[in-house]
């Protein structure tokens, strides 16, 4: 199979799920007129975040504009692996936006609330207490396995196990600000995934 077509799909993946993120959060922004200071997560945690994001988003574009400079990383998957990547991909994009449209307004890029945050419960919300993890790391491993790529996929494990260790910190923040209403939706709702009892 061509190279190419598995590259144009993971852009296609990867640049919508950006695109839907970067509208949502922009909307958020202007509509509540508050730009929440990236600093509020601390210091260290926020380096760390900084450092493993670059590399998490420099790694894909890197195999984008040549495949060759990452061969260095390639696994050699058969080509029903890439291509359950591409649908892997595809059903994370929707994720994406399924998860953007259930919080609206209450988007924040650190683990602080807004003012006006509201609790919300509905959606893929009604499940899962944290989806953007979620469905962000499964964009990432879709696209290391669309690129053929396992250092693509490991970034996007490492980012997702920073961010998990960060998650009781953002739950804290939220038990404070809507205390046993929080805990109460803590109890019907799985972290990463849904609660299956």
């Amino acid at each position: 199979m061509n190279e190419n077509i598995f590259r144009i799909l993971a852009a296609v993946i990867l640049l919508t799920g950006m695109s839907i993120s970067f509208y949502f959060r922009m909307k958020a922004d202007k509509e509540t007129g508050e730009k929440i200071p990236r600093k509020v997560d601390g210091s260290v945690m926020m380096n760390i975040i900084k450092i493993g994001g670059l590399i998490l988003w420099l790694s894909p574009f890197v195999y984008l504009i040549n495949p060759a400079w990452m061969s260095w990383s390639k696994i050699g998957l058969p080509e029903w692996v890439r291509w359950f990547g591409v649908g892997a991909g595809v059903v994370g994009v929707f994720g994406v936006y399924w998860l953007f449209s259930s919080i609206g307004n209450s988007i924040s890029p650190t683990s602080a609330t807004r003012k006006e945050h509201k609790l919300v419960t509905n959606g893929i919300y009604k499940y899962i207490r944290h989806p953007l993890y979620t469905f962000g790391t499964s964009l990432f491993i879709s696209f290391g396995m669309m690129a053929d790529n396992w250092f693509i996929a490991l970034m996007g494990i490492l980012v997702f196990i920073i961010m998990a260790i960060r998650t009781p910190k953002e739950e804290a923040n939220l038990i404070e600000k809507f205390g046993d209403e929080y805990r109460e939706y803590m109890k019907r709702t799985g972290r990463f995934l849904p609660k299956l009892f």
